[in-house]
């Protein structure tokens, strides 16, 4: 085991083996002066991977909740292994809460794009209908899209992007503020932050809940109705591409009534996909990329209900490959923000009748509505 303390981070992990049909725990150790990393085995005491660098693996992937690919390992932190770690890196990124409210949800999009171009990591996300006990519990007005950010000097970051409550200030002081930009007045004045790190810890735990908690989880927003499911891919997710997606969506007249981070374990993975397997010889590589790391589910609607919204949400998606769709779609969401046939950027509903189970698959079995 690694004893070097002031030179190396440590984190709790797990990883699922697939072979063995079972969760392993370790300790990661990352050396950031080098960027190699090592791997220590709780259950048999013994190191599992000698300490090497890894292509593609950078600083900034190291957070608690966060997912690293090392050698092929999905493998997700799940907390700090020493007091060290936890205090360097929470002086260094700082957590922020952030909704958005009911007004501003038709520009998603366009908000995700200017936190993550702002040099926000949104660590997770889900669009919730509060009741008045939520409200009353958290001390919130009622608001739809919550997510957590994570960011260098994070909580005066936002304030900066986010711009003065009051609307007459923010419009003079910070014409570029997300408030100037997108509220109405000093009620429905487009988002929420947390205004201090322990407030931030209160209402992300009372939002995003974890396995641990006793409480359930605060309900989604899907409709079941009408929809058809798009995911974005985890690959496209650690490319920051999320808002420019969704932004996509919405400006070809979609609306986005559910959305939702998960983390796809490799039997759920091949469950979804099974429909694949045999058919396409990228199968394997499809399992493998959807369990890579957190992905981005949404169910996507449009107001006019005798459309087909599989087929015609489909059509925007693109071809498969985004090669072809460069050449023959190239206003497409896989011509745009694809790179291979597997890292196409998003999944869609293919066949009409799957649009909704997909949803409920997400929505109502694995977020256990």
């Amino acid at each position: 085991m690694s004893t070097d303390c002031s030179n190396r981070y440590a984190f709790e992990a797990e990883w699922y083996d697939k072979i063995a049909c079972m969760l392993k725990k370790f300790y990661v150790y990352y050396y950031p002066f080098d960027n190699t990393v090592e791997l220590f085995d709780l259950k048999t005491k013994k190191t599992f991977l000698r300490r090497t660098t890894c292509e593609g693996i950078m600083a900034k992937d190291f957070y608690v909740g966060g997912v690293i690919t090392i050698f092929s390992r999905c493998i997700k932190i799940t907390g700090y292994a020493d007091a060290y770690t936890k205090t360097k890196l929470e002086m260094q990124l700082q957590k922020v809460f952030v909704l958005l409210k009911p007004g501003v949800i038709d520009y998603m999009g366009e908000i995700l794009k200017d936190i993550t171009n702002y040099d926000f990591c949104i660590t997770n996300i889900k669009m919730t209908m509060l009741t008045v006990n939520n409200i009353e519990e958290c001390g919130l007005q009622k608001m739809l899209l919550t997510r957590k950010l994570l960011g260098g000097n994070g909580i005066v970051r936002w304030q900066e992007l986010a711009g003065s409550e009051d609307i007459k200030k923010a419009c003079l002081t910070t014409a570029s503020s997300l408030r100037t930009l997108y509220e109405k007045d000093e009620i429905h004045n487009a988002v929420y932050g947390s205004k201090d790190p322990e407030t931030a810890i209160k209402e992300s735990q009372y939002f995003f809940r974890d396995s641990k908690s006793k409480s359930k989880n605060l309900r989604n927003t899907a409709t079941l109705q009408n929809c058809t499911c798009c995911i974005v891919k985890p690959h496209a997710v650690q490319e920051k591409l999320v808002g420019a997606i969704i932004n996509d969506i919405q400006k070809a007249g979609f609306a986005i009534t559910a959305v939702q981070q998960f983390y796809i374990n490799p039997i759920n993975c091949e469950e979804f996909l099974e429909i694949y397997k045999g058919v396409l010889a990228e199968y394997a590589a499809m399992v493998t990329e959807l369990q890579s790391g957190p992905c981005i589910v949404m169910e996507v609607t449009h107001k006019d209900e005798n459309l087909n919204i599989v087929a015609n949400f489909r059509d925007l998606c693109g071809p498969m490959d985004p090669e072809i769709a460069r050449q023959v779609r190239p206003n497409t969401l896989r011509a745009k923000y694809g790179k291979t046939k597997v890292q196409n950027a998003v999944h869609c509903s293919d066949l009409t009748e799957d649009g909704i189970l997909e949803v409920e698959y997400f929505f109502k079995i694995l977020d256990g509505r």
